[in-house]
């Protein structure tokens, strides 16, 4: 990864009076931000402040803070002359994404613009000429800001959210002008993986939560006990609060039998629920403007539980919702079930997260007691990094060892720390690795990396 971006690591934007800026962005903010939060904007800043291209990795627990934190990076960049853009990997996220930085920003003057691929033709092509024309100064959007016909006046700053869910041209696209770069990941992920998977990239951790945020309780179930879970969720859509029940399948599967299904889920709790409670449904054959309807409609309270696919994995922000119920909690991994968990706790009330097991096997037992047991999402990585392995070392493969065995990504963190400081130290003398030693080394190695059937050695 470090190699493939070489050539856009030299010379990149430089922004000043960020500590001016900053001061008027925390103004307007309705919270103090946490210690953490300051020792990252101090971070990113200080990359702003430099010439060369910023390319950092920002990570944070569901929660902690993230977007506040990329909104004061994007309002500096701003108010330096510059556009910014948020790319998001799907539209319900650009969306979400859109509405929450509008906060922040509509009343610092920040002109915001949405672009998606389901816009209608006339607003996305009122769109464009504005992105052209300089008139939007942030633009939020998915792939659809990167397509044919999209240009920018001055682009400056590009913050990427879920960049794994991005192909690399995609992102070359919008990189191509050597704006600064802020990847987030709303997935915590292990130090040492962090430190491989993102090589080439600074990390920043929010380690800390908004004080006051109540935790979630999470509590396991056998599916023999749905009952009194449905009896939990609806005490408190009586309390006024919402529900979200998410199930690992839209339609059913001979295939298999035991797994809950989006449409039959929905269909049994129409008999199953009191009638006074209102239910919708969303997955992800639906169209994103159905979604979008769907998601807006529930935000508004116009009904009070959602039975829904993964789609509402990450990004979703309802303050109402106070119930997560996970059916066939066994068919999703640690990770999924954590960001899942955290759709719910946003608001000011008590939380609860049900995991309603199918396979209650000792394994899936062991690894769903995770989830139960720790709130944290960096500790509940680590257990997953034990339970499954890093998978493959460019991310395709979801579980076990990896094929090419580089150390134990446990226990090794030195020596992965070295070789990565080894690593940019000697970019920095050969950037292009032209040197007589740099040769040698990319010989040997794809000498080594060949022996091994591993061939992304350039």
């Amino acid at each position: 990864r470090v190699l493939l971006n070489r050539d856009t690591s030299l010379v990149g934007k430089s922004f000043a009076n960020s500590h001016k800026y900053l001061k008027e962005f925390i103004k307007i903010l309705p919270f103090e931000m946490t210690n953490a939060q300051k020792r990252v904007v101090a971070e990113i800043l200080q990359d702003m402040s430099e010439p060369r291209q910023m390319a950092r990795l920002l990570q944070g627990d569901v929660g902690s803070g993230k977007t506040a934190v990329a909104a004061a990076a994007i309002y500096i960049a701003i108010k330096n002359g510059y556009q910014a853009v948020l790319m998001a990997p799907t539209e319900i996220l650009a969306r979400q994404h859109f509405i929450n930085l509008k906060e922040y920003l509509f009343q610092l003057g920040i002109k915001l613009e949405l672009l998606t691929g389901t816009m209608r033709a006339k607003e996305r092509r009122e769109a464009k000429e504005r992105l052209k024309s300089g008139q939007a100064d942030l633009i939020v959007g998915t792939h659809a800001l990167i397509q044919e016909g999209v240009e920018y006046k001055n682009l400056g700053f590009v913050v990427i959210d879920e960049e794994h869910r991005f192909g690399v041209e995609q992102r070359r696209k919008l990189l191509e002008n050597l704006p600064d770069v802020l990847v987030m990941s709303a997935t915590p992920i292990p130090r040492s993986l962090a430190l491989t998977q993102y090589g080439d990239l600074e990390l920043s951790v929010i380690d800390e939560l908004p004080p006051g945020r109540k935790a979630i309780k999470t509590k396991l179930m056998n599916a023999s006990k749905r009952r009194e879970v449905y009896r939990v969720a609806w005490g408190e859509i009586k309390k006024g609060r919402q529900v979200y029940l998410v199930t690992p399948l839209i339609e059913d599967s001979e295939a298999l039998d035991n797994i809950v299904s989006t449409t039959q889920m929905f269909d049994d709790l129409q008999q199953i629920m009191p009638k006074a409670c209102r239910i919708e449904m969303l997955h992800g054959k639906m169209s994103a403007t159905e979604k979008e309807e769907i998601m807006e409609s529930f935000r508004r309270h116009e009904f009070d539980m959602l039975v829904s696919t993964t789609v509402i994995e990450v990004g979703v922000d309802i303050a109402n919702a106070s119930v997560m119920i996970i059916e066939n909690a066994e068919r999703f991994g640690l990770s999924q079930l954590h960001q899942l968990r955290g759709r719910v706790g946003r608001g000011e009330y008590e939380s609860y997260c049900i995991l309603v097991a199918g396979d209650r096997s000792k394994k899936t037992q062991h690894r769903l007691e995770v989830i139960e047991k720790y709130i944290d999402g960096f500790i509940i990585a680590e257990k997953d990094l034990e339970l499954r392995g890093p998978g493959e070392i460019r991310g395709t493969r979801q579980s076990g060892m990896p094929d090419l065995i580089l150390g134990d990504l446990r226990q090794d963190i030195d020596i992965i720390e070295k070789t990565r400081d080894l690593a940019k130290r000697m970019l920095e003398a050969d950037p292009n690795l032209n040197a007589n030693w740099a040769k040698r080394l990319k010989n040997e190695l794809r000498r080594r990396s060949e022996a091994v059937g591993f061939r992304q050695i350039i």
